[in-house]
């Protein structure tokens, strides 16, 4: 079995890498990544020397290296993680976010339809249903829950899913489609909620929380949502669409003061909301836990734990990326705020 896994030198991405090669130990695994700013090829740095496994730096909106690479490599199964995936970003400039995420898709749909693969997966989001009210704990996304979205980051990847069930009813290409929660764990760019407040309190930097912090997501311990995707492709039905949430709903506030307990560490400063942010994401997750028998493994209190832990025995991967264009686009978001 080949795979090819785009976008796997990010956070998600390079943690499936991981656990494919973990778990598969006859399976070779191609990471074709761009290497973007969220790029980042030390998080492969343990496996670069693994027989099984291959790095390709490609862009997936380069229509002549895909098919090279489809050509050269004759891949089994795709798993699409690449996407530009911050939201502020999207609000600042949506172009990129567009070009990547809805062209970049078709064109390794094309590929897979050339080259007739067994399976190819899309990864996207939750935030493709918009949001839920604050108070109605009782509502939550499905599969059937229609498409709502708020920014141009939601917008890209809704398109992108609904290309995808395009080409499976045109052109019958198989094709399952994974939405998550939030997710959190080792590896993740530090422009995220979580890590962004792991580092600031270990360089006793003030904890910029949006608004008055009372945003609610669920969150989803990455190798939980690792174990869900190799389910879906090898197990799930094609066509389909599977939410994977996590059962761990927290406010933005409530997470971050979970971390400054368990650093001992930390001062919260509340700054400007983003424009038109989502209030409420909640998954339910039936429909994977019925058809494939899965559910998280991870709870919070233990995944969050395990997430600062990997921060603190992992200090030179993120603070060789806090520099640079990434530092710039702080100031820019959260300088002036």
């Amino acid at each position: 079995m080949k795979l090819i896994v785009t976008g796997g030198a990010g956070f998600i991405g390079g943690n499936f890498v991981h656990y494919l090669l973990n778990k598969h130990k006859d399976y070779e695994v191609i990471c074709l990544d761009k290497l973007t700013y969220a790029g980042n090829l030390e998080s492969l740095k343990s496996v670069m020397s693994n027989q099984n496994f291959k790095f390709i730096r490609g862009d997936i909106t380069d229509r002549d290296t895909i098919f090279s690479v489809f050509t050269q490599e004759r891949p089994n199964i795709v798993v699409n993680f690449a996407a530009e995936s911050h939201v502020d970003r999207s609000i600042e400039d949506p172009s990129i976010f567009l070009q990547t995420n809805v062209i970049g898709t078709q064109v390794l749909l094309d590929a897979c339809r050339k080259h007739r693969i067994d399976r190819f997966h899309q990864v996207s989001t939750d935030e493709v249903y918009g949001d839920l009210p604050l108070d109605r704990p009782d509502l939550f996304f499905t599969e059937e829950t229609p498409i709502h979205t708020s920014s141009p980051y939601s917008a890209s990847k809704a398109a992108a899913d609904l290309l995808v069930q395009a080409y499976h009813r045109t052109y019958g290409l198989p094709i399952t489609i994974s939405r998550c929660s939030n997710n959190y764990g080792p590896y993740h760019f530090p422009e995220k909620l979580i890590p962004l407040m792991i580092a600031n309190a270990l360089n006793d930097k003030p904890l910029p929380v949006y608004g008055k912090g009372e945003n609610i997501r669920d969150w989803l311990y990455v190798e939980d949502h690792c174990s869900a995707i190799d389910l879906i492709l090898h197990k799930g039905t094609v066509g389909e669409i599977y939410n994977i949430g996590g059962h761990n709903e927290r406010t933005n506030l409530e997470v971050v003061q979970t971390i400054i307990r368990e650093l001992g560490k930390g001062k919260i400063q509340f700054v400007k909301d983003r424009a038109g942010h989502d209030l409420r994401y909640a998954i339910n997750p039936n429909k994977i836990h019925k058809e494939l028998n899965w559910l998280p493994a991870t709870n919070f209190d233990e995944g969050i734990k395990k997430t600062i832990q990997w921060y603190l025995d992992n200090r030179f991967w993120w603070e060789s990326i806090i520099s640079g264009e990434y530092q710039n686009y702080y100031e820019k978001m959260y300088g002036n705020r």
